[in-house]
């Protein structure tokens, strides 16, 4: 396992780091996307739902004897059983599991508690809560290392007219926790490198900017690396607001 991030302070979080998302079908298309995301600069990998659900562990397993030094995010969306499901992705070399904030309190303190066994930081998701600073504050007093504030793909598509964004409640979110906070949910490329400057220092370049609704690239690969790099260059540069 890479140096662990379960620590993780907002405080730490002077610039941007980026996560690049590997939202992708299949394990060969995984490490593709990886090489180029780790060439342009990435500083973590997260192995999104789509290829966690294709490739399980494995996929986290292949990803660690490639980048043994790069934090790997599994996305797991976790809902029962939280102890062992962020054992497993842990044991397969994970330094973050997502654990989502309409589950069981139980649930979300189990996979806190595999968190401190395991030396692993627990990303809490706030996705389809009602009252999301509510929750954050909820995510944080359970537990979780970091607050995802997550605006879902097939909600803001069903409700297209209401312009739904992570960044309308984001100041909201950062002002009522004190762990770091990353938002995501169809932000562009510039809303992206917009959230330092708001306190959520993570910032996540994935879907819809790489990758597109059937879990393919969206960006022809020949182009993608330097798109990639500038946007990542642009977050690096960010200050986080503390």
């Amino acid at each position: 396992m890479s140096t662990s991030i379960r620590g993780l302070r907002r405080a730490d979080l002077t610039h941007g780091l980026v996560q690049v998302s590997l939202d992708l079908k299949n394990l060969d298309d995984g490490l593709r996307m990886a090489a180029i995301a780790v060439e342009a600069g990435a500083d973590w990998l997260e192995i999104g739902t789509p290829l966690v659900m294709a490739e399980g562990a494995h996929a986290v397993r292949a990803l660690r004897r490639e980048y043994p030094d790069h934090p790997l995010i599994a996305d797991l969306k976790i809902m029962d059983g939280g102890y062992g499901e962020a054992t497993m992705f842990a044991e397969a070399g994970a330094d973050a599991v997502v654990v989502m904030g309409r589950a069981h309190d139980a649930t979300v303190q189990r996979v806190c508690e595999a968190g401190i066994d395991h030396g692993i930081l627990v990303m809490g998701d706030d996705m389809g809560a009602g009252d999301r600073v509510a929750e954050a504050r909820r995510l944080e007093r359970l537990g979780v290392g970091m607050v995802l504030h997550h605006i879902g793909h097939d909600h803001r598509n069903m409700h297209r007219e209401l312009r739904l964004s992570p960044l309308t409640d984001l100041p909201g979110i950062v002002a009522a926790t004190t762990v770091p906070v990353q938002a995501v949910g169809g932000l562009s490329i510039d809303q992206a490198v917009s959230c330092p400057a708001i306190g959520a220092g993570v910032v996540v370049f994935g879907a819809p900017l790489a990758i597109d609704d059937e879990n393919s690239f969206t960006i022809p690969e020949r182009d993608l690396p330097k798109i990639l790099k500038d946007a990542i260059d642009r977050v690096h540069a960010a200050e986080v607001r503390q």
